[in-house]
């Protein structure tokens, strides 16, 4: 099953290894694969990074990326 994700408005979650909030912006198509831009409010910047994978549970959707700024993957548990 191929998830997908293209919010309307701008998608709120948290970086689970730093707890710092993230936000995924509105026309950002959210899918396996593909480069979308974050901004990241501790860092205080918008950064791109690819998107590794999508998981649905609890009220939650954990989308794990690559970030190309700093080379590392982080997982980011956005609100459903």
């Amino acid at each position: 099953m191929l998830t997908c994700f293209a919010p309307a408005f701008a998608w709120d979650g948290i970086d689970t290894a730093t707890g710092g909030s993230v936000e995924i912006g509105k026309g950002n198509l959210v899918r396996s694969g593909r480069d979308i831009e974050i901004y990241d409010v501790e860092a205080g910047e918008y950064r791109e990074v690819e998107v590794q994978s999508i998981r649905e549970f609890g009220g939650a959707v954990e989308v794990e990326i690559y970030d190309h700024s700093n080379g590392e993957y982080r997982v980011l548990e956005m609100e459903d």
